[in-house]
C-alpha cells in the first residue's frame, strides 16, 4: 500500500459512523415503517417489502436454483450495497435454509454507511414475524457503530460480514469474491453519492467470473456504469408499480489482479482442507481448530503437554487492548479483534459460565496520561458502548472500590477463563486432540507428513499455533520470548471489585475467593519457573493499582496461594503473525529489488509468486493480548483456507501477514 493510500485509509477511520436518522411513518394500512430522513426515502416497500425483496433480489439472482445446486466446499457468497434493516439478507438466509443441501454454507457481505441502532432494528423487525428466528440472532449480535468489518456468526452455516462505511470504499478493500450482488441502498436520485463509477469498479473487482447482480433501478447512468465496469445488464419487469428493473452478470472471464502492487501478499490458491493439523493447544490453536471444524474440516489438534498447558493456562485473562493514541493499522486490528471476541464469546457461552463482560477500567498514571486519553478519545471518536472517559468518581462507582485516577471505561471488557475456553473449543465436533510432540514436518505431493513421537500423520494442511514453541518451524521469521508471571491471593473476605483494572499491571474481580493479578513482563526470557521476586513485583503493582484491596493484608506475601509463569511469543512489531508461511529465502531473493526502490513494481507470474510453503499456516506472536487477538486471527486463517471473504479489510489482512517483516526489512535495507 502506498503512503498516500495508507493516509487516506487511516483518515477514513477517524470519522465516527453516524447512526441512521429515522422517522416512523404509517401508510394507509396503518403499517408503521422506518423512513430515512437522511435520504428522504423508505427502507422497503410499504406494499409488501418482503415480497419485493424476494422478487427483486432473490428471484432475479436465481438463488433458489443456485442454492439447491450448491455443492462446493466454499460458501455461496452474496454481496450487498446498503444493509438497511437487513431485510434482503435475512430473506436470502431464509431462502438458503429452504433450498440448500445440508452441507452447503452461505456467506453474506453487506455495507452500511448509517446503521440503525439496535432499538430501531428491533422495532423494524416487528413487521416481519415470519423471520423472527433470523432477526433475533441478528439483533443479538448487532455491533456498535464502528467503522470497519464486523463478522457475525448467524448460525452454523450462515456468516454475515457487516462493513460499516461508504459502500465504494468498503468494497474496494474487500478481500474476497462474490457470487451474487444485491444492489440496494436507496434510489440513485436520493443517494447519488453511492451510485458512482468507483462503486461499479469495486463491484467488478470483487466479483467471481460468473457473478450475477440485481437492482430495482433502471437509471441510465447505472446501466452505463455497470457496462463500463464489465457487467452485462438486462431490463426485466419490476415489482409492483415499478415498470422495469435491472439484472445481469459479469462479462469477463478473467479477474483483475487484486494485489498487483503487492504480489507478495497475493493469497495462495485454495487447496484440499479435508484434514488439517493444528500444532498448539492454547487459545491460538484451539480457536483455529474450532473455526476449521465448523467449516467441515477434520482437525487433529496436537500439543506436547495437552490443551491449555502453556501461556493459555492462567485462571483468568483480561479481555483488554491498549490502543495507540493515533489511529494506525495495529490499533484498528486490535479494536476489531476486541469487538469480534466479545461477540464470539457471547455466542459460545451465553450464560457467562467461564467468562464475564463485567467491564474494564484502563487507569491513568501520571498527569500526562489524562491528556493522552483525551487525545485518544478524540482521534477514534468511538461510541460510549465501546469506550468512554471516567473521572475518579465515576471510576469508583463502576469499580466498586476507591479509584483515585481517571480512566478509560471499556463497557464490555472483562475477563475469561482460558482453560475452560480452550477445552470448550477442543471439544468442537470434528476436532480430535492428541498429546504428542512434532518431531519432523515434510511436504509431500498430497500435503504434509508429520512425525509425532512414534507415529506418522499425513494431512492436507498444517497450522502452526504453538506460541514460542513454533519458532523452530517458522523458516527464520523473528519471534521473541516474553516471560510473564501472575500471582494469586486468598482473600480474607469478599472484595467489592466488580471490574477489571488495568494500569502497569492488572487485577481481576475475585473468583472463588481468590484474587488474580499481575503480570510481569520480561522480554527475551523463556524460563517458566516461579520467582519470588516476581511475586513481589506483582504485589507492589497491586498496591498502586488497588490500594484498598492491598490494605486488607497485613502480610500479603504470606497470603499468596499460588501463581503461574509462562512464556508468550511476540513479533518485533508486536502484531501477530496470521496467514500463510512464506519461504523466507525465496522472498529475499525474489523481492531484493525493493531494497533499492521501495516502489519498484515486481513482475511475477502466477506460478512464481507468492513464494509460500503450500498449505502451511501461522497463528502466533500474540504476546500478552492473545485472548483478544487469537480468535479473529483464527477466523482469518480458516476463511482463507476455505476460500471465503476475509473478516478484515485488505490492508489489515496484509498487516497480519507473516511475510510483512521480510518486505519491511528489505525496504529498510536490512
Amino acid at each position: 500500500m502506498s503512503a498516500k493510500t495508507h493516509t487516506k485509509t487511516l483518515a477514513a477511520h477517524r470519522h465516527a459512523i453516524r447512526h441512521a436518522e429515522l422517522d416512523w411513518r404509517a401508510d394507509d394500512g396503518d403499517l408503521v415503517a422506518p423512513f430515512s430522513t437522511d435520504y428522504d426515502d423508505v427502507y422497503f416497500s410499504r406494499q409488501d417489502g418482503r415480497e419485493e425483496s424476494r422478487f427483486v433480489f432473490i428471484d432475479n439472482n436465481d438463488l433458489p436454483r443456485r442454492f439447491a445446486d450448491w455443492h462446493h466446499r466454499r460458501p455461496f457468497t452474496i454481496g450487498e450495497t446498503g444493509f438497511g434493516t437487513g431485510l434482503n439478507m435475512l430473506c436470502a438466509w431464509a431462502c438458503f435454509d429452504e433450498h440448500a443441501p445440508a452441507g452447503a454454507r452461505l456467506h453474506l457481505v453487506s455495507t452500511e454507511k448509517h446503521p440503525l441502532t439496535r432499538e430501531a432494528l428491533e422495532r423494524a423487525w416487528r413487521i416481519w414475524p415470519q423471520l423472527s428466528r433470523q432477526a433475533t440472532e441478528l439483533i443479538a449480535q448487532w455491533p456498535p457503530a464502528v467503522a470497519g468489518v464486523h463478522r457475525l456468526q448467524l448460525d452454523t452455516r450462515v456468516t454475515l460480514d457487516l462493513h460499516f462505511g461508504d459502500a465504494a470504499d468498503c468494497l474496494s478493500r474487500l478481500d474476497g469474491q462474490v457470487d451474487a450482488w444485491f444492489l440496494d441502498g436507496f434510489a440513485p436520485s436520493k443517494n447519488p453519492d453511492m451510485w458512482q463509477p468507483a462503486l461499479f469498479e469495486a463491484l467488478a473487482a470483487a466479483s467471481r467470473p460468473d457473478a450475477t447482480f440485481a437492482t430495482f433501478t433502471c437509471a441510465g447512468f447505472v446501466r452505463r456504469g455497470l457496462a463500463a465496469a464489465g457487467f452485462r445488464w438486462h431490463k426485466v419487469p419490476g415489482f409492483g408499480r415499478k415498470r422495469e428493473m435491472l439484472r445481469g452478470e459479469r462479462d469477463e472471464t478473467s479477474q483483475p489482479a487484486p494485489r498487483a502492487a503487492t504480489p507478495w501478499f497475493h493469497p495462495p490458491p485454495a487447496g484440499s482442507a479435508s484434514h488439517v493439523a493444528v500444532i498448539g493447544g492454547g487459545i491460538a490453536g484451539t480457536s483455529v481448530a474450532a473455526a476449521l471444524a465448523r467449516r467441515g474440516s477434520q482437525v487433529t489438534l496436537i500439543d506436547r503437554a495437552g490443551v491449555a498447558s502453556g501461556a493459555s493456562g492462567n485462571p483468568q485473562a483480561a479481555l483488554y487492548v491498549k490502543l495507540a493514541i493515533e489511529t494506525n493499522l495495529q490499533s484498528r486490528f486490535y479494536l476489531a479483534a476486541l469487538l469480534y471476541t466479545q461477540r464470539w464469546l457471547a455466542r459460545l457461552d451465553p450464560e457467562r459460565h467461564w467468562w464475564s463482560d463485567c467491564g474494564l477500567l484502563q487507569l491513568t498514571g501520571e498527569a500526562r496520561d489524562v491528556e493522552r486519553q483525551s487525545r485518544f478519545l478524540h482521534n477514534y471518536d468511538l461510541p460510549p458502548a465501546v469506550v468512554s472517559a471516567s473521572d475518579p468518581a465515576r471510576a469508583t462507582a463502576l469499580a466498586g472500590i476507591d479509584i483515585a485516577q481517571s480512566a478509560l471505561h471499556y463497557r464490555h471488557g472483562g475477563w475469561v477463563d482460558p482453560v475452560a475456553l480452550c477445552r470448550h473449543l477442543a471439544a468442537t465436533p470434528r476436532v480430535e486432540t492428541r498429546q504428542a510432540e512434532l518431531g519432523a514436518l515434510r511436504q509431500t505431493e498430497a500435503g504434509w507428513e508429520m512425525q509425532l513421537d512414534r507415529e506418522t500423520l499425513n494431512v492436507d494442511q498444517v497450522v502452526l499455533a504453538a506460541g514460542h514453541a513454533s519458532r523452530a518451524w517458522l523458516d527464520g521469521l523473528p519471534l521473541q520470548a516474553i516471560r510473564g508471571q501472575i500471582s494469586t491471593l486468598a482473600l480474607p473476605r469478599p472484595t467489592p471489585l466488580s471490574q477489571v483494572l488495568c494500569a502497569e499491571g492488572y487485577v481481576m474481580p475475585a473468583r472463588e475467593g481468590k484474587l488474580t493479578f499481575g503480570a510481569t513482563f520480561s522480554p527475551n526470557d523463556d524460563d517458566s519457573e516461579l520467582r519470588q521476586s516476581d511475586h513481589q513485583r506483582n504485589l507492589d503493582e497491586l498496591g498502586r493499582t488497588a490500594p484498598s484491596i492491598a490494605a486488607q493484608f497485613a502480610d500479603a506475601t504470606s497470603a499468596l496461594c499460588g501463581g503461574r509463569a509462562s512464556v508468550r511469543a511476540a513479533s518485533p512489531d508486536k502484531t501477530p503473525y496470521a496467514g500463510p508461511l512464506p519461504d523466507v529465502a525465496r522472498w529475499r531473493r525474489d523481492y531484493a529489488a525493493l531494497s533499492k526502490d521501495a516502489k519498484r513494481a515486481i513482475a511475477s507470474s502466477c506460478d512464481h509468486y507468492p513464494g509460500l510453503h503450500p498449505g502451511l499456516w501461522v497463528n502466533t506472536a500474540h504476546g500478552s493480548r492473545g485472548m483478544v487477538s487469537a480468535p479473529l486471527c483464527a477466523e482469518l486463517i480458516a476463511s482463507r483456507i476455505h476460500d471465503e471473504p476475509m473478516p478484515l479489510e485488505r490492508e489489515l489482512v496484509d498487516h497480519l501477514h507473516p511475510g510483512r517483516r521480510i518486505i519491511a526489512d528489505l525496504i529498510r535495507g536490512r
